[in-house]
This record gives C-alpha cells, sequence and structure tokens, in this order.
C-alpha cells in the first residue's frame, strides 16, 4: 500500500517511515502542506497520515483543500492536541480517523487496518481470544469472562501483540518494535514495567491466562 505522511518533525517522520516500511507499506514523506499538495498531485496513495501542527499550512485546512480538490484517500489526523474540538474539527474537515500523540504504534497500525477494511468494504476485526481472555480491537475492549478488563493506549496494545502471538514468545525486541515503534527511545525495561502492569490487571479477573516469562528469551500468554 502508498501511503503518505505529512509531518514536518524529522524524527517521528523517520520513526514512522521506517516503521511502517517493515510493515509492509511503501511510505513516503511530506515536510509541508505544499510538499504533500505535490505529491499528492502526482502520485496516487491509498492512505494519508496527516499532521495537525504543519510549518505553512495548518493540518485541518489542508484536510480541507484535499477533500475540495475532490481527492477522498483516506486521512488519518495525528496531532498532540486532544481537546474534543479538535477531533470535531478534524473530523469534520474530511479526516476519516483522529490519533493522538504520543501513540503506541502497535494502534496505529489497527487504525490504518481498519481505515482500509472500511474503505474495501471488508467486515470489522475479529476479537482474539485466550482461554476466557477476549480482545475486541475496533472497539478497545478487553475482557476476561464477564468482567472488563480497563487498559491504556499502550497496555492495549501490548495485550494485541501478545494475544496475536499466542502462544509463541515475543522477545522484548519485538514488543518494543511492535508497541513502541522501532525508533522508540525507550528501553526493554519499559516493556518489563508494561507486563508488571497487564499482570496486575489480569490478576483481578477469574481464571486468567498465564503471562509468562520465558528467562533470556521474553514474553507470552498461555491459556
Amino acid at each position: 500500500m502508498n501511503l503518505l505522511i505529512v509531518e514536518d518533525d524529522p524524527r517521528v517522520s523517520d520513526m514512522l517511515r521506517r516503521g511502517l516500511a517493515a510493515e509492509g507499506f511503501t511510505p513516503d514523506t511530506a515536510e509541508s502542506g505544499a510538499a504533500a499538495l505535490a505529491r499528492l498531485g502526482n502520485v496516487d496513495y491509498d492512505l494519508i497520515i496527516l499532521d495537525l501542527r504543519l510549518p505553512d499550512l495548518d493540518g485541518v485546512r489542508l484536510c480541507q483543500q484535499i477533500r475540495d480538490d475532490g481527492d477522498v484517500t483516506p486521512i488519518l489526523m495525528l496531532t498532540a492536541r486532544d481537546r474534543v474540538d479538535d477531533r470535531v474539527a478534524g473530523l469534520r474537515a474530511g479526516a476519516d480517523d483522529y490519533l493522538t500523540k504520543p501513540f503506541a504504534f502497535e494502534e496505529l497500525l489497527a487504525r490504518l487496518e481498519a481505515i482500509n477494511r472500511r474503505r474495501r468494504g471488508h467486515p470489522a476485526e475479529q476479537c482474539l481470544r485466550v482461554g476466557q481472555l477476549t480482545l475486541t480491537p475496533d472497539m478497545h475492549e478487553a475482557r476476561c469472562g464477564n468482567q472488563t478488563i480497563v487498559l491504556s493506549a499502550r497496555e492495549f496494545a501490548l495485550l494485541h501483540c501478545l494475544m496475536a502471538g499466542a502462544p509463541r514468545v515475543l522477545s522484548r525486541t519485538r514488543l518494543l518494535e511492535r508497541v513502541w515503534g522501532p525508533d522508540a527511545d525507550v528501553t526493554f525495561n519499559t516493556v518489563d514495567v508494561y507486563i508488571g502492569y497487564l499482570r496486575r490487571k489480569l490478576g483481578q479477573c477469574d481464571a486468567p491466562p498465564r503471562l509468562e516469562t520465558v528467562r533470556g528469551v521474553g514474553y507470552r500468554l498461555v491459556a
């Protein structure tokens, strides 16, 4: 899939480009609204990741201009602004989804996949199940039996990765790259801390799957 990343922060742009390329996308980058419009005039993209703050053109105005030009390419808007009116403005300008910074890389991938499914008319992603634990990505819902598990975005992305890979062992390197992104400025200790968060939350449920540590290798979920 051809994908355009419109982001003026070189570090964020490079992280997204490398991470998405590793996941099978073909990403291009543009550092400004003018550069984005130039690329859109010459290349047909399947998806656009659009930062709200650009040096020459506000992301909402750029989104509106893209739609006014008749371009219906799906747009995922990225921004550090998390107020409701900011999200509403972006969606009303024509964005298909909205993700606030900082975000889990796994959640970014899930949202891109969801946008693409809607565009192609595919059914919603089915829930994942490990023993009594179920995860419904499209609803951001985790349940163990009849109990709901309240998770942060990062915890949800980590659990999603573990459940999708279960019962295989996933290395801390793999978890870090999938959940935080390949260039995230975090250490393996961060992965261990979030594994601890998940263990405590799963431990509050009846008959949860085991979140095992495989010494020297990584972690796995076992029903």
